[in-house]
């Protein structure tokens, strides 16, 4: 009777063939014609407010790409192309921006705390009224960048180029500025308070208004 019920039992039980998942079972995301996965070629891609959170996007090309109030939080887009890209009001939180291009890109009003982002090059970039808080900034490129009211208190600006930056009214309250190159940036009405500027060069900087800025460099 027991070998019956047996054979019973393994008819019943169908074999799970890959052809009977679901179709898009594990399979990328796809947003305005742009593939989700890593080095994705999606330049000038619409992804206005799109949940990009927790994908891996390393090496893709967003150049031009329309990013305003996109969820990056904890997306990878290490080594990613964002030139000229439109960020503003973004959140990512921990984001990685680690040796990316961003240059020219647009990233007012966001919220990136806690972003990876050393060795990024973002030369004429605007970060302007956004949250850098805890950042890692280490060896980037803000050249002629826009960091107007930018918050970046507690991140670390290592060996950061900033010449000819505009950081009028920041906030650099604990920031690590060592080495940082400073020259001929404005620091107008920005804070440095507790900041760590052990071997910054500040040659030709504006300082009219800083709290903390080494007036007598």
């Amino acid at each position: 009777m027991r070998p019956l019920i047996l054979a019973a039992l393994l008819l019943c039980l169908s074999p799970v063939r890959a052809g009977e998942y679901p179709p898009d079972f594990d399979s990328p995301s796809v947003i305005n014609g742009c593939t989700l996965v890593p080095k994705a070629q999606c330049p000038g891609a619409d992804l206005r407010g799109a949940d990009l959170s927790h994908q891996d996007l390393s090496a893709a090309n967003f150049r031009g790409a329309d990013l305003r109030g996109a969820n990056l939080n904890h997306t990878n887009l290490r080594g990613a192309n964002l030139d000229g890209a439109r960020l503003d009001g973004a959140t990512g939180y921990r984001l990685n921006l680690y040796r990316a291009a961003l240059r020219g890109a647009s990233v007012q009003q966001a919220r990136l705390q806690g972003l990876q982002g050393d060795y990024l090059f973002a030369q004429g970039s605007n970060f302007s009224g956004s949250d850098l808080t805890g950042a890692s900034l280490e060896f980037a490129r803000f050249s002629g960048a826009s960091m107007h009211r930018t918050r970046l208190r507690f991140a670390s600006l290592e060996m950061t180029w900033l010449p000819k930056a505009d950081l009028i009214a920041a906030d650099l309250t604990g920031a690590n500025l060592q080495e940082a190159k400073l020259g001929w940036a404005s620091l107008a009405g920005a804070t440095l308070t507790a900041a760590r500027i052990h071997y910054a060069t500040f040659e030709g900087t504006y300082m009219e208004g800083c709290t903390g800025c080494p007036f007598d460099w």
